[in-house]
C-alpha cells in the first residue's frame, strides 16, 4: 500500500473533554496529497468515530488509499485472545470486546469489562488500575496487588519500542490499557461497516483501500520535539508530525515497513524504520 492520505489518531478513553481544545484528549492529524491539514480536536469518542466514518467514506468515494493510524495496540500478548475467546484470531477478541464495552461521551464500562476478563484467570490480574470513586471487584488499583500476571507481559513490539507501556495497565501515568479496551471495538465497527475495503494491519495484509494500523509517535519523539518546539499541546504536535512523517516515506520504505511479519500480537508500524521516519519529517 502506498497511501494517498494518512490520518493519525491519538485516542483517549476518558470522559468528554469539553469544547476547548486541550491535552489528554482525542487529536487527529492528516495529510492528503502531500498537504498537511490542521489537526482536529474531538472532545469525545462518539464525535471521533463519526469523523473517522466520514473520512473513510470520503476516501473510498474519491478512490484514495487511506492509511489510518491509531496509537493503541491492535493485539494482546500471545495467547490472550485464545484464552478469552477460544480462538487465536485477535479479531475474535475485537468482537468479544465490542459485545461488552458500553460507551458514551461521559462514561464507559471499561473497568468492569477488565474485571470480568480478570475473572477468567486464577488469582487477581492481569489487568490493573482504577481511578473510579468505587472499588471494582477483581480489578486491583495497583499493579503490585495482582496475584496473576501474564507470563510475558509485553508484546514483542513493546519490547522493541522504548517507552511503550504494557496493555494491562488501565490508569495512571503512561497507561494505555483503557485506550485498547475502548479502541478495539471502534476498529471492529469500522472494519465491519466498510468491509471488504478495510484491512487491519498486520493482522491482515494491507492490500485494501483502507488500512487500520497501530502507530507509536514516541518512536520519533526527538524529531517531533525539534519540529514543534513551541507547541503547548503535545498530542496535537504528535499527530501532525507523525502524519507528515508517514506520508513522506519513500514508497520503498513504506513497502518494507508494511512487510513486517504478522502474528496475533500485532505490530507497531515503523519499528526498525525510525531513521526514515525522522528524515521524512525533517528532510
Amino acid at each position: 500500500m502506498s497511501p494517498d492520505e494518512v490520518v493519525i489518531v491519538d485516542w483517549n478513553a476518558g470522559n468528554d473533554t469539553g469544547p476547548r481544545p486541550r491535552r489528554d484528549a482525542i487529536w487527529i492529524g492528516a495529510v492528503t496529497g502531500g498537504a498537511a491539514e490542521p489537526p482536529v480536536y474531538c472532545r469525545n469518542r462518539i464525535i471521533a468515530e463519526a469523523w473517522l466514518t466520514e473520512r473513510i467514506e470520503a476516501a473510498l468515494t474519491a478512490g484514495r488509499r487511506l492509511f489510518l493510524g491509531f496509537d493503541f495496540a491492535l493485539g494482546y500478548p500471545r495467547g490472550f485472545a485464545g484464552a478469552v475467546t477460544g480462538s487465536d484470531d485477535p479479531l475474535a477478541l475485537w468482537a468479544w470486546l465490542a459485545a461488552r464495552i458500553e460507551d458514551a461521551p461521559d462514561a464507559n464500562n471499561r473497568y468492569d469489562v477488565a474485571a470480568a476478563l480478570n475473572r477468567l484467570f486464577p488469582g487477581i490480574g492481569p489487568f490493573w488500575g482504577n481511578v473510579l470513586g468505587r472499588e471494582v471487584a477483581d480489578l486491583p488499583r495497583r499493579g503490585n496487588d495482582r496475584t496473576w500476571r501474564w507470563a510475558e507481559p509485553r508484546r514483542l513490539a513493546e519490547r522493541r519500542a522504548p517507552g511503550a507501556f504494557e496493555v494491562w495497565q488501565l490508569a495512571y501515568a503512561g497507561a494505555v490499557g483503557s485506550q485498547v479496551l475502548t479502541g478495539l471495538p471502534l476498529l471492529g465497527r469500522l472494519r465491519r461497516r466498510f468491509a471488504p475495503y478495510v484491512a487491519a494491519w498486520p493482522l491482515e495484509r494491507a492490500d485494501r483501500p483502507v488500512a487500520l494500523v497501530e502507530v507509536f509517535p514516541s518512536l520519533i519523539s526527538a524529531a517531533i520535539a525539534r519540529a514543534a518546539p513551541d507547541e503547548p499541546i503535545r498530542d496535537r504536535a504528535q499527530v501532525d508530525c507523525l502524519a507528515r512523517a508517514v506520508a513522506g516515506l519513500p514508497p520503498r520504505v513504506m513497502a518494507q515497513a508494511l512487510a513486517a511479519r504478522a502474528d496475533e500480537e500485532g505490530w507497531i508500524f515503523g519499528i526498525g524504520h525510525e531513521v526514515a521516519l525522522e528524515r521524512a519529517l525533517s528532510p
